[in-house]
């Protein structure tokens, strides 16, 4: 007998057909059982390496013994007569189609059920995309060391930049993305929640050198895995998974990626781990510095990690802009004579021109046109170089996409441009939903338009989904523009937070009301709060028909480099129409002369008690 034909006869082939599809399906386990029970990534590799070492060892099993009815028996200790190899072939063939249904089975619930691809990588062909919008949801971070959280994050953000830079599609920007950071509803529900169609899940996991990401694409309609992929890399290739992933996802989405797309996608990036490391720990002290009135510290310790970005990557705009927002207020705090803990008199003498420096470095090293634009808007607003802003704020006004222009909202409301600007907060707001001051701009936007009424109406829509201090302040004087003045007292007494916030919003309502008894007490009240500074002082003054005191703060404020800023600002929080006098403000004059702004600004909220 022939040697193929003796395999044959000792079911050699069976066992062996056997073992492998067993082994694959107790790796397809394995795969799914590791990261559920956070075992290390070395697990599912010993798992394989264990099943590739008894391959060999069942093959000679299988040749050398035979399974007989007195139990396992040497080959050639069995009567050739009596063998039952047959009947035990027939045995393993029942077993293999067995493993194989089981193996089937999994796959059709992981593709049908679960809404997994059943070949982990591939792309669903013939995809129905409807409306291309994603939202990127943090990775989660699988692992547990010191830095591991902000590199998850890190990769995540890098993701989302990536696909922003289509403009086939509808990114949900970070500050609404990250919104699910600690607790991820149903994917269905998210997606209603952002506005989206797509959603972006993963998880990351990192151990000494070794990184395991996984990342999948969900429609939400039916939670079906649009595309999916596991990577098992070394951390100095997360750059080349992140790339990979952002490109397989707007395939998937049916984005035909050409090579100028594909650098657009990368520029968008830090392409460096340490770099977009130190990135997530800068803006985490950035948005946190933001929740309340002392900013200095926590911005001063973001620019710290700024720095370390730029020392890595030295052409990143976004943290060139973010950087001069330290600059920006030292120069408030400063001319509204507020407190400035911890900032020297030589901090003060050059925040001006080192914010300008850093919005310049910033436009130098913008990723995209639109960047370009909006940073040139805002970049002139803070130089005081007004020649051309009308300009500048059209073409801004005028653009698509999802850049919110820090300072374009108070300067189109202050000089008459609020409607314009309401229309374009509705593409903002659907790039971000749930971002606070986006629902805050909208409001104001709103209130400043002549429509009091919308404006109440959106505050409450915002509060909903994106309550914030700011934002229900902004609600406190859309309601008094309408004359609701026992709900904005509601809102004052039961929702603000902050002490010289609700000082404030006391003197305007009573002040709106015309009761000058009640105003005056409430504004000695607010004197008495150390946080009480002339930039909500002229605005009190204003209310209250205080025209001398109004015009002597603002000839102070005149005299300060920050001037032209500050002023709009007080303009934009008085609400009142003119606060001042243009002429105790020769320097402001000659900046609105400059850009062309006409004076007075319009009065969305009627103080009786003022007459100017």
């Amino acid at each position: 007998m022939g040697i193929f034909q003796e395999l044959k006869r000792r079911n050699v082939f069976r066992v062996g057909i056997a073992y492998v599809v067993l082994s694959w399906l107790l790796l397809q386990v394995t795969d799914v059982v590791v990261p559920i029970l956070e075992l290390p990534d070395w697990v599912a590799k010993f798992v394989l390496f264990l099943l590739l070492l008894g391959f060999p060892l069942v093959l000679f099993f299988a040749w050398a013994y035979e399974l007989t009815p007195e139990g396992l028996k040497r080959e050639k200790d069995v009567d050739r007569s009596q063998s039952i190899t047959a009947r035990t072939g027939k045995k393993l063939d029942r077993a293999i189609i067995a493993i194989l249904a089981i193996a089937v089975a999994m796959l059709l619930v992981d593709r049908f059920l679960l809404g997994t691809s059943p070949v982990s990588g591939q792309q669903v062909s013939g995809m129905e995309t409807g409306d291309k919008s994603v939202a990127v949801l943090p990775f989660v971070a699988m692992s547990s060391g010191p830095d591991d959280e902000f590199f998850a994050d890190g990769l995540t953000e890098e993701i989302l930049n990536s696909l922003a830079q289509l403009p086939e599609l509808l990114v949900t920007a970070r500050t609404s993305a990250f919104a699910f950071k600690e607790d991820t509803p149903p994917v269905a529900e998210v997606a209603e929640k952002l506005g989206v169609q797509h959603v972006v899940e993963g998880s990351v996991r990192r151990s000494g050198d070794r990184l395991r990401v996984t990342a999948q694409l969900i429609r939400a309609t039916d939670e079906f895995h649009l595309w999916s992929q596991n990577y098992d890399s070394s951390s100095a290739d997360a750059i080349a998974v992140q790339e990979d992933i952002a490109e397989q996802i707007a395939t998937a989405l049916d984005v035909v990626l050409d090579d100028e797309k594909r650098q657009s996608m990368q520029r968008a990036g830090l392409r460096d781990v340490e770099a977009f490391i130190e990135y997530q720990k800068a803006y985490e002290l950035y948005e946190g510095a933001h929740g309340g009135l002392d900013q200095i510290p926590a911005l001063r310790q973001a620019n710290e990690h700024y720095t370390n970005v730029l020392a890595r990557v030295p052409n990143f705009g976004p943290a060139y802009l973010n950087r001069s927002d330290l600059y920006i207020h030292i120069l408030n705090n400063d001319v509204s004579g507020l407190s400035n803990p911890g900032v020297t008199e030589e901090e003060v003498a050059n925040a001006h021109q080192n914010a300008i420096d850093e919005y310049t470095k910033a436009v130098a090293n913008a990723r995209n046109s639109a960047e370009r634009v909006a940073w040139e808007y805002d970049l002139a607003v803070i130089s005081g170089n007004w020649r051309g802003l009308a300009g500048r704020a059209d073409r801004v006004l005028d653009s698509n996409g999802c850049i919110n222009v820090n300072w374009l909202n108070p300067y189109t409301a202050v000089f008459g441009r609020a409607r314009e600007y309401l229309g374009r907060t509705e593409e903002l707001l659907a790039c971000n939903p749930l971002y606070s001051i986006m629902w805050l701009n909208r409001v104001r936007a709103a209130m400043w338009s002549g429509d009091p009424g919308l404006a109440v109406a959106i505050a409450e829509d915002g509060s909903r989904v994106a309550a914030s201090d700011w934002l229900d302040v902004s609600h406190a004087l859309a309601l008094v523009a309408a004359g609701r003045f026992d709900e904005a007292e509601e809102i004052v007494s039961s929702r603000i937070q902050s002490s010289i916030f609700a000082l404030y919003l006391r003197v305007l309502v009573a002040a709106a009301k015309g009761d000058a008894k009640a105003a005056a007490e409430r504004f000695m009240e607010y004197r008495e709060d150390p946080a009480a500074g002339e930039f909500y002082g002229i605005q009190i003054s204003a209310w209250t028909g205080d025209r001398e005191a109004a015009n002597r703060i603002a000839a102070l404020i005149d005299q300060h480099p920050f001037r032209h800023h500050v002023l709009t600002l007080v303009a934009y929080w008085c609400a009142c129409g003119a606060p001042f006098d243009l002429e105790v403000t020769p320097n402001y004059a000659a900046n609105l002369e400059q850009a062309g702004f006409a004076w007075p600004p319009p009065s969305p909220i009627k103080f009786p008690l003022k007459d100017w």
